[in-house]
């Protein structure tokens, strides 16, 4: 009978490729052509050309119908033995940490000795379609019999029926952008547009630090001749961010900025995860151990919550299923998809009424230190390509874990689309 026990989950690694913004360089480039680099990147830094991994688990909130089995094809054209399963997941922008917990699962559980976790999404290369009467005249068009019929049909089409359309970040139960939804939030908490603007140019500041000191040397691979984030800007701060005016939001009251938000943007990561006995075999060092994950979601749609505020629910669930208070962690990767995120999430944290209300605790969760929080930037500074941002925190999250120590722990945090939020502990290996 199996070892009925669970085992640890290591992550090992990751890579990226620098994140652009939407109709950057990457303006011509598929999904497929970016998580094929992600992976041939990993592949590379760990020496895994030609070996079988037991599964690749990644997604991308946008893509073409083409890109039915968009992970698998990135895999068969990637340098990874064609032996790799592979099958796409998704969860919005939860959708990279929820496959690394996933693939984190399986292998404590026996079930894989290795796997890739990720996500790459383009706002560039997005898919286009037509207007919902035009496509559904043409469907007619199709399943008419014979020249008569299709003519007949085809005669039915309107020039008011012409159109394309986008794909946007409204959600579909409102009608209002992620940025409209979180303008509300932030109000209600009484975020400041000079808080986020603080929280904006830190995270320029740590990324630019961060790249300076080389700690994304080996978390990147140049991709299309880049080599760095085009959205980092070193010299941000809180004087030329004011300078901004208000994206987000209506009145004089409105706070949010193209500074303190995340610009649409396209990328891939992947984070290699395997058992300590895989990790062995291969000559590999663990950097972290993934300890545990939760999702959560709220029903924004009713106006109970905030469309972005499920891991304020989420991260408590986690908590104290692991023993742990909010305190215990040194370092917090909250992603940033706009600064007033982060800032109405530890605001509720610290809030004893909501806490008491919202989360039935007999007190609140109280502060963090800030100085443990996205200590080498984060989405801000980076962009947010949705899907692949979880893959970018989690192998940012492992190594800082790794060169802390032994035991070490962090807290990742993650919002996204639909009211949902996917959060994670990982500790030093």
């Amino acid at each position: 009978m199996a070892n009925n026990q669970p085992r640890r989950a290591a992550v090992l690694g990751g890579n990226r490729i620098p994140f652009m913004r939407q109709f950057g360089p990457y303006a011509e480039a598929s999904n497929q052509d970016m998580f094929t680099a992600a992976l041939d990147g990993l592949v590379a830094r760990y020496n895994l050309g030609g070996k079988h991994i037991d599964e690749v688990a990644g997604g991308a909130v946008i893509k073409h119908s083409r890109d039915y089995n968009l992970i698998r094809e990135s895999v068969l054209g990637s340098a990874l033995a064609p032996t790799t399963s592979a099958y796409d997941l998704q969860q919005a922008c939860g959708t990279g940490l929820e496959t690394a917990l996933l693939v984190s699962n399986k292998i404590k559980l026996g079930q894989i000795e290795s796997g890739i976790a990720g996500g790459v999404d383009t706002a560039s290369d997005a898919p286009i379609t037509v207007s919902e009467k035009l496509r559904t005249k043409l469907l007619k068009v199709n399943r008419a019999k014979g020249t008569a019929n299709q003519l007949k049909a085809l005669a039915a089409i309107r020039p008011t029926d012409l159109g394309i359309s986008f794909p946007g970040n409204a959600e579909p139960r409102t009608g209002l952008s992620m940025g409209d939804h979180m303008a509300i939030t932030a109000k209600k908490w009484g975020i400041t547009r000079e808080a986020q603007d603080e929280l904006a140019a830190k995270s320029h500041q740590n990324m630019a630090r961060a790249y300076d000191e080389g700690f994304n040397d080996d978390l990147m691979t140049s991709f299309m001749g880049q080599s760095r984030d085009q959205n980092l800007r070193p010299d941000s701060s809180m004087e030329k961010l004011a300078k901004l005016k208000p994206v987000f939001g209506r009145g004089d009251d409105a706070t949010m900025t193209a500074g303190n938000s995340t610009p649409l943007s396209d990328g891939a990561s992947a984070v290699l995860l395997g058992s300590e006995e895989w990790a062995a075999e291969q000559g590999l060092t663990p950097l972290a151990w993934f300890v545990d994950g939760q999702s959560a979601a709220v029903d924004y749609v009713h106006g109970a919550e905030g469309l972005l505020m499920a891991p304020a629910y989420a991260i408590p669930r986690m908590l104290e299923r692991n023993g742990l208070a909010l305190q215990d962690f040194d370092y917090y990767e909250i992603h940033e998809a706009f600064a007033s995120t982060v800032l109405s999430t530890l605001k509720a944290w610290e809030d004893e009424a909501w806490c008491r209300e919202k989360l039935g605790r007999d007190s609140a969760l109280g502060s963090i230190d800030r100085d443990k929080l996205n200590v080498n930037g984060s989405s801000l500074a980076a962009g947010h390509p949705f899907a692949a941002t979880g893959g970018r925190i989690t192998a940012v999250m492992a190594k800082l874990l790794h060169a802390k120590g032994p035991g070490s722990r962090g807290l990742i945090s993650i919002c996204a689309a639909g009211g949902q939020g996917v959060v994670a502990i990982l500790e030093g290996a």
